[in-house]
């Protein structure tokens, strides 16, 4: 039976670590890191997530606060807004939230926020720089991906891990970062053939497509650590990832659940891509290591 990853309390401790911290950076910087969140329109899930992210930074001692956009506001107006928050020495991260409205372009828009405070890590010259292997603010959900495999206290390095699924918001960054722990990394996609084939391979897999039981047990080599990425409603209205969840713990070795495996460790990720804009503006030299050695001192996910 697999042991199961707890999302939820991998990402509690992360951050109450950064809760025990923040008083003491704004003793030594005289202010607390700070996160503006954009989002434009009235998308209903949106709200509650983009809510999410804004009371988790509260909750935890960062200066949070969502700016609220009419979904007609134009690019234009909102590519001004934009400048005016990379300009603010005050406001050390910024995310705007996507999808954007049909009017927007989303590229133009992204890679407007400036690289230093793109918290979601999706510029363009942060992507870059992932792959070139520089200095980079990471993408949260790829970040967390790997937090989580850590907590298995399995080395990557030398493992074989297939991601399935090859987006720019999960499949190519956390090959990417797989790359960096030394794991030998096999990317399958909609077009691969005899994906069982490649999946029986993987001591770690990550499946990152949004269809339900993409992955069942036979294609799960025996005690491979699984990350189910997936987070979609079936047509009964669960909340369901990309693996066949009770067929896999008879297989796996350690998995994530859906919901409370990923997304809670996405939002953490956010917390920490916030503290290490924040320490870059107020300090150029910090070593950010020093803030992930208590987090990793503190990391613990198995129940």
């Amino acid at each position: 039976m697999a042991n199961i990853i707890n999302g939820k309390t991998v990402a509690a401790k992360i951050k109450n670590t950064i809760k025990e911290q923040i008083p003491l950076l704004e003793h030594q910087y005289g202010r607390r890191p700070s996160l503006c969140v954009i989002m434009v329109g009235n998308d209903s899930a949106n709200q509650g997530y983009v809510r999410n992210k804004v009371q988790t930074g509260l909750s935890i001692g960062i200066d949070a606060r969502l700016m609220a956009l009419e979904d007609n506001i134009s690019e234009a107006e909102l590519l001004k807004i934009i400048h005016v928050l990379n300009e603010d020495p005050l406001i050390d991260g910024i995310l705007v939230q996507l999808p954007l409205p049909a009017h927007m372009n989303e590229e133009r828009v992204v890679d407007a926020v400036a690289k230093n405070k793109d918290v979601d890590g999706f510029h363009t010259l942060n992507v870059g720089a992932l792959w070139q292997g520089t200095h980079c603010i990471a993408p949260c959900t790829p970040k967390g991906i790997i937090q989580l495999i850590k907590t298995t206290e399995i080395p990557i390095s030398g493992k074989t891990a297939v991601v399935v699924g090859r987006s720019n918001i999960v499949g190519k960054p956390v090959a990417k970062l797989l790359l960096d722990e030394n794991a030998t990394v096999i990317m399958a996609h909609s077009y691969t053939e005899d994906l069982k084939k490649i999946t029986l391979l993987a001591d770690i897999l990550i499946v990152a497509v949004g269809k339900e039981k993409i992955i069942t047990a036979d294609m799960i080599k025996p005690g491979a650590i699984v990350i189910d990425v997936g987070n979609t409603y079936n047509t009964e209205g669960k909340l369901v990832g990309d693996v066949d969840f009770e067929g896999a713990c008879e297989v796996a070795g350690y998995i994530t659940p859906v919901p409370g495996g990923v997304g809670p460790l996405t939002i953490a990720m956010l917390m920490i891509n916030t503290m290490e804009c924040f320490l870059s503006h107020v300090e150029a030299n910090t070593d950010v290591s020093k803030l992930w050695d208590n987090i990793t001192n503190a990391r613990s996910g198995k129940d």
